[in-house]
């Protein structure tokens, strides 16, 4: 991020938000750094460049991160403002902000406002945004019984995205329901199921049925039954639906795959196998994703050779991100190393952690 600040300090045009803007506080948003992303966001008022659909939801996020329902409070005012206040997107931001903050309350309002305003039958693509931000069977529930009575029950997006909420409250079961009630599907319909069976058996079922069906896997496919597998602790199957992935259906590997196999491997305590992966065979260069998932491997095996390997690069590509300095001090610490965890929480220290 800081190598990305600096360029974008030395941009002589920066007057559209999409770019660089909205990029630059999504990505110390995401970082969890959110005093940085707000402060951006006050600098692009200062100069001038006003704020779009997409830049709202990045900086409710932060709100949300840090738990300031006052300043997101006053975003709220400023997206009516500015003529956003019934856009999906950004109301499913406000939704997230007000919950995440404690305002259950303001939350639900919200909600109920968007369903009766926003929402027309004929808008399922609408209707299915909503579900996928929502993780509460209560609300799900709801929304479902409003699909139900407006009649889209049969639209395929509507009940992609209630299989991907039920499976997220762990009701494996509705979603199977719904699944197999399906009068034809897509391959975000398979995507979904076969995420949410990702630590059940059934996931290789479900995989193995779609092929059979004559859908062709994604991407997605393979992050969703490669993280079954690694879970699962099916390390043969694992790989060999790695190498399926490219000799058969031409997907080639992303670092979200290769974070999958790093995980699969870990898992059993393969971490040769894992950081050979890593240093070897990957295609690029290894992000923070792939060596966290080694990192974590480490601490829980209590690799300390190998986690410090892992410690070094983590702290090399994300040197804020402080879970990174309490897994290796885990390792230490496991060790009774306490010279080395007292060093790591001074490195912590030093970069205001």
């Amino acid at each position: 991020m800081e190598s990305a600040h600096q360029e974008f300090d030395e941009m002589s045009i920066r007057d559209e938000p999409d770019f660089p803007w909205n990029s630059l506080i999504s990505g110390y948003a995401e970082l969890g750094q959110y005093e940085d992303a707000l402060a951006l966001y006050l600098q692009m008022e200062e100069e001038g460049v006003e704020p779009d659909r997409f830049t709202f939801p990045r900086v409710l996020k932060t709100c949300a991160g840090i738990g300031l329902i006052h300043v997101g409070q006053a975003f709220h005012r400023d997206v009516v403002h500015k003529g956003f206040g019934n856009d999906g997107f950004v109301l499913n931001a406000l939704i997230d902000m007000y919950a995440k903050c404690g305002d259950i309350v303001k939350a639900r309002r919200l909600f109920r406002g968007m369903i009766q305003e926003v929402f027309e039958p004929d808008h399922p693509v609408a209707v299915s945004t909503i579900l996928s931000s929502f993780l509460s069977l209560k609300i799900a529930a709801q929304i479902h019984g409003w699909v139900l009575r407006q009649g889209i029950e049969s639209n395929i997006s509507v009940v992609n995205a209630l299989i991907t909420v039920y499976s997220s409250v762990g009701k494996l079961d509705g979603a199977s329901w719904l699944f197999h009630r399906m009068p034809e599907r897509d391959v975000v319909s398979w995507n979904s199921i076969i995420s949410g069976h990702s630590k059940h058996p059934e996931a290789l079922l479900y995989f193995e049925q779609m092929m059979n069906s004559g859908t062709s896997p994604d991407s997605i496919t393979f992050v969703a039954i490669l993280s079954a597998c690694s879970h699962l602790g099916l390390v043969n199957d694992g790989e060999r639906l790695f190498r399926l992935m490219r000799k058969k259906h031409r997907i080639d590997p992303r670092m979200e795959h290769y974070a999958c196999m790093v995980d699969l491997y870990g898992r059993a305590e393969l971490i040769d196998e894992a950081f050979n992966l890593i240093a070897e065979r990957m295609e690029f260069y290894a992000g923070p994703t792939a060596w966290r998932a080694f990192l974590y491997a480490c601490s829980v095996h209590g690799n300390i050779e190998m986690g410090e390997i892992g410690g070094r690069k983590l702290f090399e590509l994300v040197p804020d991100n402080r879970h990174n300095f309490e897994l290796l001090m885990k390792i230490y610490s496991n060790a009774g190393r306490w010279e080395d965890v007292e060093r790591v929480r001074e490195m912590m220290l030093d970069r205001g952690l």
